[in-house]
């Protein structure tokens, strides 16, 4: 795979923009170009988290304001590099209306305010899933030649096959773990705005009725990383310096509405869900467990 230097990094806004019609192309093309993914990995460097914009994420999500930048802070600084990919003209997915399904950040050590940051972004394994194409984002963070971060984003594209591809995807757990509530989060209307304002992602479905309305829900939903990000904020007590924090989605947050939150230990970390505090609907389930 060849790796492409992007400089600057295009701002998530300009990427919407071109998601537009990078999936009206997508939707209408035919032939090898849309079999397989982009044989290109971008790399970029010369990141560094905004000061006033890492403090208003902390106080969002709940993180305390250090200099230290949270896990899914630097999958805000890291993520317009793996969108860049998608809105290639050879990427094979429509990329408005793929549904993030899945993440797994591996933090090997704290990210602090002031380092300068590298990154580097793949497309890889498509895979066949019940309801279209899985694939996954992966993405890795280095400072000053070391890794600190990696994460891996899997993403559905409903409705789309690509040919060839054959493995089918093994089932997500549905299955909510137990354990005691610790918190119930009410999330006003505005929370995808706020959440657009910290991480510069204002994809439709997170920031406008009528968006969310054109893919098929019938107000706007929280964004995935904010509600895995707001409750990786509350386990900081089991995931130490260096952690693997992973989550699965499930059902939409529709604003406004409520999430209850529980936990359960689990060995040397916890396991975690985010569930409808009356109807015990699941939105997000997924696991913290500190590295040693």
């Amino acid at each position: 795979m060849r790796e492409q230097r992007l400089e600057p990094v295009p701002s998530l806004g300009s990427l919407y923009s071109r998601a537009l019609a990078a999936t009206a192309r997508t939707t209408m093309r035919r032939g090898p170009a849309a079999d397989r993914l982009p044989d290109v990995a971008y790399v970029a460097g010369g990141l560094r988290a905004d000061p006033a914009t890492l403090s208003a994420y902390q106080e969002l999500l709940g993180e305390p304001g250090t200099d230290e930048l949270p896990a899914g802070y630097v999958h805000v600084l890291a993520f317009p590099l793996a969108m860049a990919l998608m809105v290639r003209p050879d990427f094979p997915l429509p990329v408005l209306g793929m549904v993030h399904t899945a993440n797994r950040v591996e933090q090997h050590r704290p990210v602090r305010l002031g380092e300068e940051l590298s990154a580097r972004a793949e497309a890889r394994s498509p895979r066949a899933h019940r309801k279209g194409t899985l694939v996954d984002l992966a993405v890795t963070v280095e400072a000053g030649g070391e890794t600190v971060w990696e994460c891996v984003s899997t993403y559905l594209a409903r409705g789309t096959r690509l040919p060839g591809v054959t493995e089918e995807a093994p089932p997500s757990s549905s299955e909510e773990p137990g354990g005691e509530v610790v918190a119930v989060w009410s999330l006003g209307a505005d929370t995808g705005r706020r959440y657009a304002e910290v991480s510069g992602d204002r994809n439709p479905i997170h920031v406008s009725r009528l968006g969310a309305r054109a893919f098929g829900f019938p107000r706007p939903i929280a964004h995935g990383m904010y509600t895995a990000s707001r409750a990786l904020a509350q386990l900081a007590r089991f995931r130490g310096d260096a952690f693997t924090w992973e989550v699965e989605f499930a059902k939409p947050v529709l604003l406004p509405g409520k999430v209850a939150l529980s936990v359960d230990p689990a060995g040397d970390g916890v396991r975690y869900a985010g569930h409808h505090p009356r109807s015990g609907r699941l939105h997000l389930s997924g696991t913290v467990t500190p590295r040693t």
